[in-house]
Formats: C-alpha cells, sequence, structure tokens
C-alpha cells in the first residue's frame, strides 16, 4: 500500500528540509574553514580538532540546560510556535554572522551560539510531531522528514561548494565566498519553515495558568518524578543517551577529523555529500520495513552498525576509506534518528511532548558533549585521531545494552 503524506505532515517534513542545510554546514564547510583561520594563527592540527570539539561540547550543554525549560514551556496553549520562532531567528541570524568574522575565537563563540539555538529549535520541531500526524504514522513520518531533509539539504551545499571551490574563478575572496554561504544557507533554512510556520496548529497543550513560568518549571520536575514509575521510557532515555550521543559526535565531527588526518576537503565534502544521498533511500527503506518490522528490532541493527562504524574509524587513513566510511554512516544515518524519534513519540503523553521532547534533546544533542569530549580528550592524549573516533564504540555498546534492557522492561510490562 502506498504511503501518502497530508499537508501537515509534508510542511512538518519540510522544515527538516530548510534546518538539515545548517546541519551540512556544520559537519562539512565550518570545520574547514574553521581550520583555515586557526591555521593563520598557528594552531596545531590536533588543537584544530581539540578545539571544535570543546565548542561542540559547550553548544550542547548550553541546549542540555535550556532544552527542558524552554520544551515544557511550549507545552502551554500558544506557545509552542513562539519559541519556535525565536530559536528559529536566533539560529539563522549567528548562520549569517559566522560568515563575516576573521578571528577563529570569535567564530567559535558565534558557532556555540548559532548551532545552540538550532539545536533548541529542535527540540520543538520533535514535539509537533504529535500535533502534525496519528500514533500509526509516525515511523514513516519521521522517517521522511529526515530523508528528504538528507536530500533537500544538497541543493544549497552544492551551491555553496561552487562558491567555496569555485570563487579564484568567480572573482571573489575566499572569506567573501564563505560568508555567502553561510548567507545562502539561513535564507534556505528560514524559507522552508514559512510553510510550517504559516499553518502550524498547536493540538495538544497544557492550559497556562497566571504563572506560566513556575508552572512549567513545576510541571518539569513532576516529568522528572514520573520517570521514576515509567521504567520503559527512562530506560530508553538512558540508551538513547549513549547511542545517539556517538552518532552526532560522528555527524558533527567528520569533516575535522578527516581534515585532522589531511585529507583533501575536496574529496571530503563530495564524500559527506555522498552520504546525504545515500542516507535519502536508507531512511525511507527503513521507515517502509517498520510495517513488517519491530521498530525496536531495526533500532538495535542501526546501533550494531554504527559500533562497527567506530571500530573501522581505527584504521582510517586514506581518502578511499573515508568514502567507504561516508556510505556507511548514510545507510544508518536517518534510519536510528526517525525510528528513535517515532519510538519516543509513540511511549510519552502527547500533551507532555514538549517536556519530555525536551528532556530527549538533553539524553541527545543536548548531551552529545560526552562523545566530543571523548574524541578530543583520548586524541590529545594518544596523539591520534583513530583512537580518538574509535573510542566512540564504547557508546554504541552501552548504547545497545541499555536499549535492549529497555525491551525487557517492555515485555514484562505486557
Amino acid at each position: 500500500m502506498k504511503f501518502k503524506l497530508n499537508g501537515m505532515e509534508k510542511r512538518w517534513i519540510l522544515y527538516d528540509v530548510g534546518n538539515s542545510a545548517f546541519t551540512l554546514l556544520v559537519s562539512t564547510i565550518m570545520p574547514i574553514y574553521f581550520n583555515y583561520l586557526a591555521g593563520k594563527e598557528g594552531i596545531s592540527a590536533v588543537n584544530y580538532l581539540a578545539y571544535w570539539g570543546y565548542a561542540v561540547s559547550v553548544s550542547t550543554l548550553i541546549v542540555a540546560v535550556l532544552g527542558p525549560v524552554l520544551g515544557t514551556a511550549s507545552d502551554l496553549k500558544g506557545w509552542r510556535k513562539k519559541i519556535f520562532l525565536a530559536s528559529l531567528a536566533v539560529g539563522a541570524l549567528g548562520c549569517v554572522w559566522l560568515g563575516f568574522v576573521q578571528s577563529w575565537l570569535w567564530f567559535l563563540i558565534l558557532f556555540i551560539l548559532g548551532k545552540s539555538a538550532y539545536s533548541l529549535s529542535l527540540v520543538i520541531y520533535d514535539s509537533m510531531l504529535t500535533d502534525v500526524t496519528t500514533e500509526e504514522r509516525m515511523d514513516e513520518v519521521s522517517a521522511h522528514g529526515y530523508a528528504w531533509g538528507y536530500i533537500g539539504s544538497c541543493i544549497p551545499f552544492v551551491l555553496c561548494l561552487l562558491l567555496v571551490l569555485g570563487y579564484e574563478a568567480i572573482g571573489i575572496t575566499m572569506e567573501l565566498a564563505m560568508g555567502l554561504a553561510f548567507l545562502l544557507v539561513a535564507i534556505w533554512w528560514v524559507g522552508c519553515s514559512l510553510p510550517l510556520i504559516k499553518r502550524y496548529r498547536q493540538s495538544h497543550y497544557v492550559e497556562a495558568d497566571s504563572h506560566p513560568v513556575a508552572s512549567s518549571m513545576k510541571r518539569l520536575g513532576g516529568v522528572f518524578y514520573e520517570l521514576k514509575k515509567e521504567k520503559k521510557v527512562l530506560f530508553f532515555l538512558i540508551a538513547f543517551f549513549f547511542y545517539i550521543d556517538g552518532v552526532y559526535t560522528i555527524i558533527d565531527m567528520a569533516t575535522a577529523y578527516g581534515t585532522a588526518l589531511g585529507l583533501n576537503s575536496t574529496g571530503l565534502l563530495l564524500a559527506l555529500l555522498l552520504t546525504q544521498i545515500v542516507a535519502f533511500p536508507a531512511a525511507l527503506f527503513f521507515g517502509r520495513l517498520t510495517r513488517t518490522r519491530k521498530n525496536s528490532s531495526l533500532i538495535l541493527i542501526c546501533i550494531g552498525a554504527y559500533f562497527c562504524i567506530a571500530v573501522y574509524g581505527i584504521i582510517l587513513t586514506e581518502q578511499y576509506q573515508f568514502w567507504i566510511l561516508a556510505v556507511c554512516v548514510g545507510m544508518f544515518q536517518g534510519a536510528i534518528q526517525s525510528l528513535s524519534r517515532a519510538y519516543y513519540a509513540r511511549i510519552i503523553p502527547p500533551e507532555k511532548s514538549g517536556e519530555y521532547f525536551g528532556i530527549y534533546d538533553i539524553c541527545g544533542k543536548g548531551a552529545s558533549f560526552l562523545g566530543t569530549l571523548l574524541v578530543s580528550a583520548v586524541s590529545q592524549a594518544t596523539g591520534s585521531v583513530n583512537y580518538g573516533v574509535g573510542a566512540l564504540s564504547v557508546m554504541f555498546l552501552l548504547g545497545m545494552l541499555f536499549f535492549m534492557k529497555t525491551e525487557r522492561v517492555n515485555q514484562v510490562k505486557r
């Protein structure tokens, strides 16, 4: 049976197309430009990778603190769209501003601001899933979001590549080319968000009282208390903390990793473009598999695949090996994200989706500081970026063990 998206689901998916352009920029061109700025001031390759990792860690710590608070506030009637708009505006402006700074330190500061706002917008966006579709359609709608996000983001990315790699032929400086690339991504991001902003209506909410801030904090505390009773949700969040931490670390640091190994920048960018292309059909394929296979079984397959990817990173030294890595990541990247989002949305109360997705982001984007810190610390301690990436295998192993525990708790509950 053919799966057909309705109008609201399409508008929700279109935001994934927009924000994914920023994700791709962060994982490809931004680290290369930061390497250029840092190199002008004599910073070594190992320290460059470490500083980039620390900046990502600071950003995710900010999201870990603000995500649950803003997520809880977004459950109040009429607040979700307002918080979403504010996060989008700060993130897009930060993206534009990044293209016009020349100091590596200021670049990192603005990067932290822009990436934090971007991640906070995703807390709200993910919580909208319960408003735009039904429980039985969540797996495939979530998969379509990631799939179209990956393929759609290739359009501005290719344009950015033409600017960055062909700036001399165009007759402009590299700095101006970077500024135009960042501006293009911001325009694409905002433009793709407009249909959702125009038509979105919050159908699940909590009525606001005379003290919305105080009541939001009280409700947030209540959710943490509820987790003691909801063992399935609690164990899933612990599992998710570990395995998605490793996934986001690989996304955030892939180009920085390849650059630190001394691989050709153009080859790295094209390999990561291939990742986006492979991720499109792969995410849709896994979404369709949920019609005949359990969501949980597919998540375990994806975690196991990422464990192998991290181990493979230990021996990676050549350009062709990075291309193999890029294809493997593309096969499972969208699948593990979309399946996890749908799995979680199905086991939480829909009227509290903002609160719960705020906590979800602590254990995901907001907590991925552990993975980036692990890569940075091991790289500096051993003097090898390969061992730093290989250390992520521990994160996937722990994630798999706790996810299996989640399923055992669920079977006992039944």
